[in-house]
């Protein structure tokens, strides 16, 4: 059997795979949601849902560093990644042990497009079916909702020393435009671009991102206090995981538009 990832490359696959290493916490999420939980063999430390599989699954460990002879003895049938999330060395290596299929994603649309080929890949193209329909319910039902909702510039912050944003070329820049949030990062060189702390007065609402830095509701207060701008912390994996967490996560940005 044959499949292309988003990568445009073809992998060869003898079966449906009944071993799986995936290596993007949002996509083991999706394998989980997909009723694929059985085949997951291997998982990084970052793949914290659902809440206790780092307990059930084998780590392997980061999204950007592995144990390689951990991944080969597994024996793996196929390896799950993705392009920003794993590096290009590191999928040359993975190819060494088993397939590896690797997801792209910008847009909704790349999201549910993965989540078909996951489900085609694995024998779940039933339950990705579902989901996508989900997803798409809930998506046309926030576009309607937004309707009615003024603009606002705002700034994604990811980081915090140094301050960093999330740019145009994003998946969480779709989710911002989704939430009639403008961003002020107009820069198309870079994906996540690092900006001096003044830089953030250009927005009308700063917006503090629970991940990848573990903002809280004390960075939001001392920079209120130093910007003199809105600031609020909002949860990251709503705007960054693009698995079966969208599902749930239009519900979430109505609370943020109240």
């Amino acid at each position: 059997m044959q499949f292309k990832d988003q990568l445009g490359n073809t992998i060869s696959l003898n079966s449906t795979p009944k071993r799986i290493v995936s290596l993007v916490p949002s996509q083991t999420e999706l394998l989980v949601d997909l009723g694929l939980k059985e085949q997951l063999v291997g998982i990084t430390k970052f793949c914290v849902h659902p809440k206790n599989l780092r307990k059930e699954i084998k780590v392997v460990g980061g999204t950007k560093s592995l144990h390689y002879d951990r991944v080969e003895a597994l024996n793996p049938d196929v390896i799950i990644c993705n392009k920003e999330e794993n590096t290009k060395d590191m999928v040359t290596k993975l190819q060494n042990i088993a397939p590896v299929w690797v997801s792209d994603i910008f847009s909704i649309e790349d999201s549910l497009e993965m989540i078909r080929s996951l489900g085609a890949m694995c024998n779940a193209g039933v339950q990705a079916s579902k989901m996508v329909m989900k997803i798409n319910s809930e998506k046309n039902s926030f576009e309607q909702f937004m309707q009615s909702k003024p603009s606002k510039k705002v700034a994604y912050v990811i980081w915090k020393k140094p301050f960093m944003l999330a740019g145009k070329a994003t998946f969480i820049n779709e989710l911002l435009a989704l939430n009639n949030y403008e961003n002020v990062c107009q820069n198309a060189s870079s994906r996540y671009p690092k900006v001096e702390k003044d830089f953030l007065k250009q927005a009308d609402e700063v917006l503090l991102s629970t991940e990848p830095f573990p903002f809280k509701e004390k960075h939001a207060v001392k920079l209120r206090e130093e910007l003199g701008t809105k600031v609020n912390v909002v949860d990251g994996e709503y705007f960054s995981w693009y698995g079966s967490r969208l599902a749930e996560a239009f519900s979430y940005f109505k609370t943020l538009h109240k």
